[in-house]
């Protein structure tokens, strides 16, 4: 079974191509094909690979993120990068879907309806849902009546006790569906369940904290399994410090911004989303690379940046480990996580605490899926790379095996 994998996040588009046969393999395999979109304004940086280890990359001005992606899928089955000889031989297409309201707690092939119902969350996850929807048509568009299925990044949450979610205001905001959803959960179920399997140990009987810090930034507790607690809450905004959003903030800068008249909430929604975090702060960019870079310069308020965004992580991981009652590992995953070694050392320096105490070479070796923490630590500290398009290329061939008795090919 060919399997294509579309992941859109805020700031990119991830796609990936594997073949599964008859069962599936614990480690994540190699892939057939691999496209990846970083938006820089209307500048589209791409890079294509395929398994015979050919790399296409790319950087045009376009004028829609439709076209750009339309562009990355076509090099599947034409130019150097092809994986196939047509879109035909792709059985089945996966999408991480960021909200799935309150009606979803596991992936679910695509209908009008479903699609009517992730159209509904949009308002939700403003920069996320929409780009899901789009990635579905465009799907339709060049590959015809292929099967789709939408995977869930609210699903790994469902089960966090109503003292995680409920939030603080009248109870009759529960009652209309207004509470902490969580996001990433397609990431987060990946880390925890391959910690489990790094540190040879059951899952069930660890505590962990998974810290998945990309563009958009997530923690998660993990007790039995099963998240019990998050940073991200009724939309995406919540929480973290992250790239552009500004995570959690008190709401009475809000009020106080409306009733000066300074924001409408289109305004402020824009502001929250795409003006604030680490470029709000040093006025440079949301990429923690270029923040790091500009320290390096002496860039003042670059480095008060950085500060802001490992000071909110670092408290936001010690209520993550008050509501598990002790951790057992520290997961760091996606592009900061797994890439920048200074956020890493600087949230960890003050975990001591807990008996945490990091390898200093081999946080700075980069390797992925590697324990970094001393041999002596009491908490075992992993990077471990992010595989969202894996995780739910198992969930589309676990689905169609179950939906339509699929009997998936032998590959040659």
């Amino acid at each position: 079974m060919k399997v294509l994998v579309l992941n859109s996040g805020s700031s990119s588009q991830k796609s990936s191509l594997y073949e599964i046969g008859e069962t599936v393999a614990d480690d994540p395999p190699a892939f057939l094909w691999e496209g990846k979109i970083e938006w820089h304004g209307d500048i589209a940086e791409a890079e294509v690979k395929n398994s015979r280890g050919t790399v296409q990359r790319s950087s045009v001005q376009v004028l829609s993120r439709a076209e750009a992606v339309e562009h990355l899928l076509s090099t599947l089955w034409q130019d150097k990068t092809r994986a196939v000889a047509s879109a035909a031989e792709i059985d089945v297409v996966g999408h991480r879907v960021v909200h799935g309201g309150p009606n979803y707690d596991a992936p679910v092939l695509v209908t009008p309806e479903v699609k009517a119902e992730i159209a509904k969350a949009a308002h939700f996850a403003p920069l996320h849902n929409r780009a899901e929807l789009d990635g579905m048509e465009l799907v339709e568009k060049l590959l015809g009546p292929v099967p789709q299925v939408a995977v869930f990044d609210t699903a790994f949450h469902r089960k966090m006790p109503q003292a995680a979610t409920v939030y603080p205001g009248p109870y009759r905001w529960f009652e209309s569906g207004i509470h902490r959803y969580g996001f990433h959960g397609v990431s987060h179920q990946y880390c925890a369940a391959r910690a489990a399997q790094l540190l040879r140990r059951d899952l069930d009987s660890l505590k962990v904290v998974t810290c998945h810090l990309g563009n958009g930034c997530s923690l998660a507790a993990i007790h039995e399994s099963h998240s019990i607690d998050t940073t991200m809450g009724f939309t995406p905004l919540e929480g973290l410090m992250m790239g552009t959003r500004s995570g959690s903030i008190d709401p009475g800068i809000l009020t106080y911004l409306i009733r000066q008249g300074h924001l409408r909430p289109q305004e402020m929604d824009d502001v929250l989303n795409q003006e604030s975090g680490l470029l709000g702060i040093s006025g440079i960019s949301g990429d923690m690379r270029e923040i790091l870079a500009s320290m390096k310069q002496g860039h003042a308020r670059a480095k008060l940046a950085f500060d802001i965004y490992v000071h909110r992580l670092r408290a936001a991981i010690g209520a993550m480990v008050a509501g598990l009652g002790g951790m057992d590992a520290l997961v760091f995953t996606a592009g900061v996580g797994e890439n920048s070694a200074e956020v890493r050392d600087a949230v960890c320096q003050k975990l001591d605490f807990l008996g945490l105490k990091l390898n200093a070479t081999a946080n700075v070796q980069r390797a992925p899926d590697a324990d970094i923490a001393a041999s002596d630590s009491a908490v075992r500290v992993l990077t471990i790379r992010a595989q969202e398009e894996w995780a739910i290329a198992r969930e589309c061939w676990h689905l169609m095996r179950r939906s339509l008795r699929w009997t998936p090919r032998i590959p040659a």
